[in-house]
């Protein structure tokens, strides 16, 4: 058994930089993917990280793949199951089927973990939409690459539910519901959109020049 803060293998310390800058190098980017369409999952307000991965998986290592595959399965599953019955990734799957999330306020807040946004990414979660985030969540989403953070400017979880299609376009800063062709806006990424496209913060730094390609 090895702590959250060590590699398995050497026992050395990983640091929250080299977390990030690891799992943002060996992030496979699909391409600038503008729109994302597909069954939404919907969350309440003061989702914290210990529901979106408790504590007890902290010693999966995302920089390992096996271990970051592993990560993906657990996303999620501190949600309550008294008011969340549809679980976010099934049992016995690694992906979800929900590449898009919809929250509340204040999603992401409690703990610094980077292990809550790597989880949804490796669950496949492309998207979350929030009416608001805890700042250091946002900041994790957008130095990892695993997530776009969009803010909401309605309360859309009282309009939608789980397994609801919709379509998210980022160029647009727009969320369509396909059963009912209504469209509502988030604010726009902004200088957030390049980071995440370029898979992480590393990744962007190395593509912008900033630091020198490996």
């Amino acid at each position: 058994m090895f702590t959250p803060s060590q590699h398995p293998a050497s026992g050395q310390p990983v640091s929250r930089l080299n977390l990030i800058e690891k799992c943002a190098h060996s992030r496979h980017i699909s391409g600038m993917q503008s729109v994302f369409t597909g069954p939404v999952f919907v969350v309440r307000d003061n989702i914290d990280t210990d529901q979106i991965i408790p504590a007890q998986y902290l010693n999966l290592v995302p920089t390992i793949a096996e271990e970051y595959e592993k990560l993906g399965s657990y996303a999620l599953c501190g949600l309550p199951e008294s008011l969340y019955p549809t679980r976010y990734v099934k049992e016995g799957q690694l992906d979800s089927d929900y590449p898009i999330v919809l929250a509340g306020r204040n999603f992401g807040c409690g703990s610094s973990r980077e292990h809550a946004p790597i989880a949804m990414g490796s669950a496949n979660c492309r998207i979350v939409l929030a009416e608001s985030f805890a700042r250091i969540f946002f900041r994790n989403c957008v130095a990892t690459g695993e997530l776009y953070p969009c803010e909401i400017t309605e309360r859309l979880v009282d309009l939608i539910k789980t397994g609801d299609v919709v379509t998210v376009d980022l160029d647009a800063a727009t969320v369509k519901v396909e059963a009912t062709g209504k469209v509502y806006s988030f604010k726009p990424l902004g200088d957030v959109r390049p980071v995440v496209d370029a898979g992480g913060l590393f990744n962007y730094a190395r593509q912008s020049g900033m630091i020198a390609s490996q």
